[in-house]
């Protein structure tokens, strides 16, 4: 693990707003569980708190816990086309992360990046595109300073690409949402 995974897993642990390139896009990240952490994400996007974010895992027992039946996540396939899946949220799961609607967004991942961050934190991460609300997703260090001046916590660089953002699938309909 380098230097740089291991001060952004220490700024999660504390409670911090990062950005990271995930296996999609260049986002924005805390820890499910620090709710300060969260509302920052969601004010520093603009954004409603009424949309719901995503947790982005690699590993199935960091989410379990926000879904009411953890036994659906092994229909999950780690690694291949980023893919994320609308669940039913368990009683667990804050309003901020769902939004306040009934299901709860997760996607796994074989990053390795947010492998060693989840390893390091032993939890999920909060995932959201790393933009303001209207706005492209960042791909530079400029541009997240342009967005978010200094209020992030800590910055992993942007790839030099950026993906797509992810699929989004119902996983109990099949229903494609995005």
């Amino acid at each position: 693990m380098s230097i740089q995974t291991t001060l952004a897993a220490q700024y999660l642990q504390r409670g911090g707003v990062i950005s990271i390139p995930t296996d999609t896009i260049q986002g924005l990240s805390c820890l499910p569980d620090e709710l300060l952490a969260v509302e920052k994400i969601i004010n520093l996007k603009r954004r409603s708190a009424n949309k719901g974010l995503i947790l982005l895992s690699s590993d199935p027992a960091y989410v379990a816990a926000y879904v009411a039946n953890p036994a659906l996540l092994d229909k999950i396939n780690i690694g291949g086309e980023p893919t994320t899946y609308l669940l039913e949220a368990s009683a667990n799961a804050p309003s901020l992360l769902t939004g306040g609607f009934s299901t709860i967004a997760i996607r796994l991942t074989d990053n390795s990046l947010i492998q060693d961050l989840c390893t390091q934190t032993h939890s999920a991460l909060v995932s959201t595109s790393a933009n303001t609300s209207g706005k492209d997703c960042a791909t530079s260090i400029l541009q997240l300073k342009v967005f978010f001046g200094q209020d992030l916590d800590y910055v992993i660089a942007p790839k030099n690409y950026n993906n797509q953002a992810s699929k989004i699938i119902n996983l109990e309909t099949g229903e494609r949402v995005r």
